[in-house]
């Protein structure tokens, strides 16, 4: 999931998605990147479980999925907790040693 955003124009596509949904051609007209190449950005994106897609009419509108930021979320939460554990651990022991 986090390797999808390593590119740093999908994580540009991401970041504009998570500003509201949009067609492959209104991200492409944003971005100095082919409509073609916005398509298989977006297509990594879903497969990692960052974007949907729903067809509205002849068009397909992208959006972030809310499950693939709860899972970074997650993901990086784990790291934070254990962060926080070992601060408190070192604030225990140096309160004991004073």
């Amino acid at each position: 999931m986090l390797s999808a955003l390593a590119d740093p124009t999908r994580r540009a596509i991401f970041e504009r998605l998570a500003r509201s949904p949009s067609a492959v051609g209104e991200v492409a007209r944003e971005l100095p990147v082919s409509r073609p190449a916005v398509s298989q950005h977006l297509k990594v994106l879903k497969s990692a479980g960052l974007v949907t897609d729903q067809a509205v009419g002849t068009r397909h509108v992208y959006s972030v999925d809310p499950a693939g930021i709860a899972a970074i979320r997650n993901y990086f939460e784990q790291f934070w907790q254990q962060s926080l554990a070992r601060f408190a651990a070192a604030a225990a022991t140096h309160q004991e040693e004073r």
